[in-house]
């Protein structure tokens, strides 16, 4: 389950902020297409919808598996969002929706695509923590009980020392490196921003977002922070990279989605 295991050391768990399908499958749609360094098609939140209206794919137990196929070549991709309280899905058993596993799968993928939701049905069926979600109440706790399905999946096909050794990876990833956080947020809450960077001139921002705009240019050192990683924080707004475009002779124009992250105990602020 690599592409499960690379959303959650990558901060692709979510808590979803309402118990609404709709809104819960654009936002994890939304975290696909924000992923940077990867030729994804537009659209995947269409795809989903569209896809979910010929097939539920709610699959019990409290999961659903929503998936997007594009015929790009590209990499097996997922994001999971968590709802606490869980989603009416339609699911098969009745039962609300507590994870959501959303997959973008290039035709290059199918196969390992086909393998990894097998095995995480198994995991599903064979493992009771997996079948009694509601009794999460954190986050956390969610990327625990994911990571120990992790690992017995991969003991069936690993030695046991890969397999800890895999799960004690993430651990560390997540202990040390800051993970994003999108809790309490819906697609609504992002909005898009290109940065120019010119070599010895202040960046210009372009967004509709007036406001936006100004708080980004106020950030003397944006400049000499682009390029540093996938995101990036500027003047208390959180800034998650998508495409970076290269033009003669040095000049480069980064596309961000932009998110305001709420202050602790308040709900997710965005930008308006």
């Amino acid at each position: 389950m690599k592409s499960l295991l690379n959303a959650l050391q990558d901060g692709r768990l979510i808590e979803l902020p309402d118990n609404d399908k709709t809104s819960a499958l654009e936002l994890l749609a939304t975290l696909i297409e924000a992923i940077p360094d990867n030729d994804i098609d537009e659209g995947i939140t269409e795809k989903v919808l569209e896809r979910e209206q010929v097939h539920n794919t709610g699959i019990g137990k409290g999961w659903a598996c929503p998936h997007a196929r594009c015929s790009k070549d590209g990499e097996l991709l997922c994001a999971v969002g968590w709802s606490p309280n869980g989603i009416a899905y339609g699911s098969p058993d009745g039962n609300p929706v507590h994870l959501v596993v959303m997959y973008f799968v290039p035709d290059t993928q199918k196969n390992a695509y086909l393998k990894e939701i097998s095995s995480l049905a198994k995991a599903i069926q064979s493992q009771d923590e997996l079948q009694n979600l509601q009794s999460l109440t954190e986050l956390g706790d969610v990327r625990h009980s994911l990571l120990d399905a992790i690992t017995v999946a991969l003991e069936s096909t690993a030695p046991d020392a890969r397999a800890r050794m895999i799960q004690l990876k993430v651990r560390h990833a997540e202990a040390h490196e800051p993970t994003p956080v999108f809790s309490g947020v819906s697609p609504d809450d992002f909005l898009p921003v290109s940065v120019i960077s010119i070599p010895g001139a202040k960046p210009v921002v372009l967004a509709q977002n007036r406001d936006l705009v100004e708080a980004l240019e106020s950030d003397a050192s944006l400049g000499s922070r682009l390029g540093e990683g996938d995101s990036l924080q500027s003047a208390g707004i959180r800034l998650i990279l998508r495409h970076v475009n290269h033009f003669q002779p040095d000049r480069s124009v980064y596309e961000f989605l932009a998110f305001k992250p709420a202050k602790p105990g308040e709900p997710g602020s965005g930008l308006k």
